[in-house]
């Protein structure tokens, strides 16, 4: 059955909220090294494909819903692959050849406050003062990890392609939470819609990857290679837009999309753990104001004062 978007948000659902972060944060523990070893919208076509075939099997007894969707929204089906999977995915692994991480992060976490900013204009949706407030905070910690606590790194970030590109995926992130409120999107289970998601985005990204390979583009060569990729299918994929997509459906798209503020924390504690990083004290501050942020933003006690 599909969560109930009407209904209050069971502990369950909170419990998934979180995981968000930290699956979409793996796709940087184990796409790592893939980029240099595979070409990126190749990696991006492989992510999905994948995903979609080993997800399949668990759904067939949802196929007329996921037939009765593509038949009578194919261009939605279609845009969301496009720009969930084709945009953030082959067009950010190449961006990220090109402009640096700290970069990449900055820019994309603004796909939260491009979700808030089209609610308000295309919805009339109001923002609340502890939205905002948190909204700020939050991004304060992502600035203070990205600049290492040292405001004057700002002199140092040089915009190039790369990071117009990132702009861009961050933009079609939000279009893309935005979308997934649509009512025949909510009428399946949210691992049919993402596994019909991750088609459309397998789809979608035949014609560039074809593209990469016909001028030698790099495919997986070793086993290595190949455990990352698995890596990126299973966890940044499968659990990470699963869970995603069940967030947006429980939440909505702006509640949804302030789990990418806890994405920096989160990937720098996985890098610490898993790749023997340093933890540095910019990355304590950045740690509390992104949870800070992310606790006054989504702001549950206002909503259980109002009720009492």
């Amino acid at each position: 059955m599909s969560s109930a978007p009407d209904t209050a948000p069971r502990l369950r659902d909170w419990l998934i909220f979180l995981a968000v972060p930290f699956f979409f944060s793996s796709n940087v523990i184990f796409g790592r090294g893939v980029i240099g070893e595979v070409s990126p919208f190749t990696t991006a076509f492989l992510r999905w494909f994948f995903s979609a075939a080993l997800v399949a099997p668990f759904v067939v007894s949802d196929w007329r819903a996921c037939w009765n969707f593509v038949r009578r929204k194919t261009a939605l089906w279609l845009i969301l692959g496009f720009l969930g999977m084709g945009i953030c995915g082959g067009v950010v692994y190449w961006a990220l050849t090109l402009t640096s991480a700290a970069n990449g992060t900055l820019i994309y976490t603004t796909s939260s406050l491009f979700i808030i900013l089209f609610q308000r204009i295309l919805y009339g949706r109001a923002i609340r003062r502890l939205e905002v407030v948190g909204m700020v905070v939050a991004f304060s910690g992502v600035v203070a990890i990205v600049l290492k606590g040292d405001p004057a790194q700002l002199l140092h970030l040089n915009f190039n392609l790369g990071d117009i590109a990132i702009l861009v995926a961050s933009v079609s992130f939000a279009i893309y939470s935005l979308l997934l409120r649509d009512p025949a999107a909510r009428e399946m289970t949210s691992l049919s819609l993402f596994t019909l998601i991750a088609l459309s985005g397998a789809l979608v990204l035949i014609p560039p990857a074809a593209i990469e390979i016909a001028h030698g583009g790099m495919l997986p060569a070793s086993l290595t290679a190949w455990a990352k990729i698995a890596g990126i299918i299973v966890f940044a994929s499968i659990f990470a837009f699963y869970c995603f997509t069940h967030t947006v459906r429980v939440f909505g798209p702006a509640t949804a999309g302030i789990t990418l503020y806890m994405m920096p924390p989160v990937s720098i504690v996985m890098a610490v753990v898993f790749l023997g990083e340093q933890f540095e004290d910019y990355h304590a501050l950045g740690i509390v104001l992104v949870t800070g942020g992310v606790v006054l933003a989504t702001a549950p006690l206002e909503k259980l004062r109002r009720r009492h």
